[in-house]
């Protein structure tokens, strides 16, 4: 635990796991009134921050206390539900097949049967890093990133998938398209579709096709200079969590951006 400003904490955790856990425990405890009264509860890819306690001295307090606590691991079921519409047509979905060594059709099929989880937002307002696909699905980052990434992108990078908010530069695999959804809208409450602890499904539009001419140009040139990076969906369900962007740039291969 590492003091923030005189009234706020940062844990730091071994692994994403953890990081859930710890989470959901004290997204927990605080419903059920046995945690210290705190403003803004955001996890990160190996943090997690607690800001806004009533004095220093609660501070300090919890920090004494926490690393003794039994934290369970985090429960999967029972969280609502934003279901994506995707159409599997991004210009790397050649290379992920590869990379997989499966079809570009079983690439589409993996994605779309996996219910993932956002472990935490960052990067641009809307944009949630997504857990949930098993190591063997882990990809790099592309050694090209692109200048232009259009609102809606679906990429894959490290051990997360995400949809890119808004037109921006990156550097995630992307194998497919959400034309359909809003992931931020300021004049929508909550603006944020997705929050840390939502569940997400992806279901296909229509099937991938094997080569994408039109889509690559869409999507721009490659680029060698440096990223920043993503922000829109269609959903079923509201959120759980707070809904409160963490500060941390946290990218599945350099945490820094998509």
């Amino acid at each position: 635990m590492r003091p923030v400003g005189r009234r706020g904490l940062l844990a730091e955790l071994p692994t994403a796991e953890a990081t859930e856990a710890l989470h959901a425990e004290l997204l927990r405890r605080r419903t059920a009134g046995t945690l210290p009264p705190v403003r803004e509860i955001v996890p990160g890819a190996r943090t997690v921050l607690l800001d806004g306690f009533a004095d220093p001295e609660t501070a300090r307090r919890l920090a004494a206390e926490l690393p003794g606590w039994r934290v369970p691991p985090p429960v999967r079921g029972g969280a609502e539900v934003v279901e994506i519409p995707v159409r599997y047509d991004g210009p790397d979905l050649a290379e992920v097949a590869r990379l997989w060594g499966v079809s570009e059709l079983e690439v589409a099929r993996i994605h779309a049967r996996t219910t993932f989880r956002v472990a935490f937002c960052g990067f641009a307002p809307g944009f949630g890093y997504l857990s949930g696909l098993g190591e063997e699905y882990h990809v790099p980052r592309r050694s090209d990133p692109r200048t232009k990434v259009p609102a809606g992108a679906v990429g894959l990078a490290g051990t997360y998938t995400g949809v890119y908010p808004r037109s921006s530069p990156g550097g995630w695999q992307l194998i497919g398209t959400a034309p359909e959804t809003v992931l931020w809208d300021p004049d929508r409450s909550p603006a944020a579709l997705l929050a840390p602890g939502t569940h997400v499904r992806f279901v296909p539009l229509d099937a991938p096709s094997a080569s994408h001419p039109e889509h690559d140009r869409a999507h721009g040139e490659a680029a060698t200079g440096p990223t920043t990076g993503p922000t829109t969906a269609t959903a079923t369900a509201g959120t759980t969590g707070t809904t409160t962007a963490t500060t941390e740039e946290g990218d599945p291969s350099d945490r820094r951006r998509p």
